[in-house]
């Protein structure tokens, strides 16, 4: 039974996910899918992002490539997919997380609309 909603919000994701080849694509769809059924889902697979407020990134491996996608929780039961890049320094780079942080007031904005 599905635990949790996700969605994407504007194009951000889908543009940065059909950049990516095949196999990379579908163990992002098994790390939502994770988060959608699970009850707790591993700090392997999602982390928060220090000092952001309700900022997270799903975190995704495959052979040695890292890659990241930013999300947030909004009411509770619905998961919201922001940006996401690939990791190639051990920091997540400071101009990814602020990206985050400006699409998430951007949603927040756009839902008082």
């Amino acid at each position: 039974m599905k635990i949790r909603t996700v969605i994407a919000y504007k194009h951000y994701f889908k543009d940065f996910l059909i950049g990516l080849p095949p196999k990379v694509q579908d163990k992002i769809y098994k790390i939502i899918e994770l988060i959608e059924y699970q009850q707790r889902i591993p700090e392997k697979y999602l982390k928060h992002i220090e000092g952001q407020k309700g900022l997270y990134e799903a975190r995704i491996l495959l052979g040695s490539d890292i890659w990241r996608v930013f999300c947030f929780f909004d009411e509770g039961k619905l998961v919201i997919l922001l940006n996401g890049f690939q990791k190639k320094t051990q920091k997540t780079p400071k101009i990814e997380i602020d990206k985050a942080v400006r699409l998430m007031d951007d949603y927040y904005n756009d839902k008082k609309k």
